[in-house]
């Protein structure tokens, strides 16, 4: 594989982007790519954006991803797809969960939470969108809604050759490892 692969992973601290983004690192170099990360999480633990960069491929020189040369967008929380467009390939995909976290304003009952988003980015780019919050709710742990945005980023990047249960089992807590799994595959049957 010569080609750099682009995957930007963006939503709100406190939703395990991070986690995700680390596991999926794990599992590319495994796999033997050469894989670079970069990640952003200023005011995450106050409910601010957090976004990842991972790059991976034969040689990768950078880890930053410029605007309009992502593979694929995974978007945690559906305003921050709108809000990360520009890093999309023209070719490229998002996949959407269809989840909203009010910001402070919103909160504090300044601004609305926009509406109509999913309609506005289906009439821009290519995007499959569903509700990862309530997949992991219905496995019992809806701290696992990460796990399952991340399978269905292993799938739409055809990566399901690698043995992504064992870097899940030396990943997650000790006594989370099954719903975790469980997650991932409930996550891949939705791409």
């Amino acid at each position: 594989m010569s080609e750099v692969k682009n995957i930007l992973l963006v939503g709100v601290g406190g939703q395990g982007t991070i986690l995700a983004s680390s596991i999926l690192s794990k599992g590319l170099i495994e796999a033997g790519y050469d894989v670079k990360m970069s990640e952003i999480h200023g005011m995450s633990q106050r409910g601010g954006n957090v976004s990842t960069q991972i790059r991976y491929g034969e040689k990768v020189y950078s880890p930053i991803i410029g605007k309009g040369e992502a593979d694929v967008i995974v978007a945690f929380e559906k305003m921050e797809a709108l809000r990360w467009i520009e890093y999309l390939n023209p070719k490229g995909s998002m996949v959407i969960n269809d989840f909203e976290i009010p910001s402070v304003p919103i909160l504090m009952g300044k601004k609305e939470y926009p509406p109509g988003i999913l309609d506005e980015l289906y009439s821009k780019v290519n995007i499959k969108v569903f509700k990862a919050g309530e997949i992991a709710n219905q496995l019992g742990n809806p701290k696992t809604m990460n796990i399952v945005l991340l399978g269905s980023i292993i799938k739409a990047m055809n990566l399901t050759h690698i043995n992504w249960e064992n870097i899940i089992k030396s990943s997650v807590k000790k006594g989370f490892e099954e719903v975790n799994i469980k997650a991932l595959n409930a996550g891949m049957a939705q791409v």
